[in-house]
């Protein structure tokens, strides 16, 4: 199962299990591991739960295995488990860093992270987001021509630019904030050089420009 070449977004429901499906039922059949197996099965029915317990059960014996842990990785995302995929995902690149979507759902998770958890700092969530940019930007680097790899690290700068933009925050900085509505822009207009008709995106530039330009 070649995991590594699949176009992954994280809106496509079911892990794009229409591509994925013929080369994980082969791959399954051939796997040694009866974890492994009952996890791949498990992702393809959409049991991200079963299918995070049987992967779990698969490590230590498939540690080195990235498309083990890439689906070990997708599963505890889709559980809503940010800090493991991401921690999960992050020993995906180790073994396969030219891996663009791995490096995209460790980005996605630590970004989702940083707005959504409440017990964490502001410098750590300033942190989470500026990692999650520079994953953007590896993966992008290896795969040029994803517009959903230049929307998030839009989505990425605008959450950074809100987080130190607001005045009376331990973090705020004008200038920071400036620059990354500045780099969401340039993202978004990325994005739209894709596909001009996108009026989601068309919107969020002249949000993005509002929140830079009303910064105090």
């Amino acid at each position: 199962m070649n995991l590594k070449s699949l176009k992954l977004g994280l809106f496509t429901g079911v892990f794009a299990l229409v591509a994925l499906g013929a080369n994980a039922q082969q791959k399954q059949a051939e796997h040694s591991n009866a974890n492994v197996r009952m996890g791949q099965k498990a992702l393809l029915d959409g049991d991200f739960k079963n299918a995070e317990s049987y992967l779990t059960k698969a490590l230590p014996q498939e540690g080195k295995d990235p498309d083990v842990l890439y689906m070990l990785g997708y599963s505890q995302f889709q559980n809503g488990d940010y800090k493991k995929s991401a921690e999960t995902f992050g020993k995906v690149v180790a073994l396969s860093p030219k891996n663009a979507n791995a490096l995209y759902f460790k980005a996605k998770a630590n970004n989702t992270l940083a707005i959504q958890a409440n017990k964490v700092s502001a410098a750590n969530k300033e942190q989470l987001l500026r990692v999650a940019i520079e994953d953007y930007s590896k993966a992008i680097a290896i795969t040029p021509t994803d517009s959903k790899f230049y929307q998030n690290r839009a989505i990425a700068n605008r959450d950074l630019g809100i987080l130190i933009g607001t005045a009376g925050t331990p973090n705020y900085n004008k200038a920071m904030a400036t620059d990354a509505y500045n780099n969401a822009i340039k993202d978004y207009e990325k994005v739209l050089s894709f596909d001009s008709s996108k009026k989601d995106i068309q919107t969020e530039v002249k949000k993005a420009k509002v929140y830079r330009d009303n910064l105090k």
